[in-house]
């Protein structure tokens, strides 16, 4: 019992306590509060690294393109349906079975 209302009447003990729970619960950057901020900064780097190697693809794909005659045929055929004038060009859409 002695050793008890020794640690209670030991005022820099309950001061450092009291400034801990403080901290940890109430203050403007709480343990909640970094932790949803840890959070952030993580989805932030996969999207960080998703959109840099997005970059890269389409760097290459560029590079490609103004390279290679025949790529950029292709490619404009592919994305935008482009054809020769002595061409006709048929699209087939597959039906989604319900």
């Amino acid at each position: 019992m002695k050793k008890i209302s020794r640690f209670i009447k030991n005022k820099y003990l309950l001061t450092i306590i009291a400034l801990a729970i403080w901290v940890a619960f109430f203050d403007k950057n709480d343990l909640k509060t970094q932790y949803e901020f840890r959070k952030e900064v993580k989805q932030l780097e996969e999207e960080r690294n998703y959109y840099a190697k997005e970059i890269s693809g389409i760097t290459d794909d560029s590079k490609e393109l103004t390279s290679n005659p025949k790529t950029l045929e292709k490619f404009a055929r592919e994305k935008y349906y482009m054809k020769r004038d002595n061409e006709d060009i048929f699209v087939i859409v597959e039906e989604k079975n319900k």
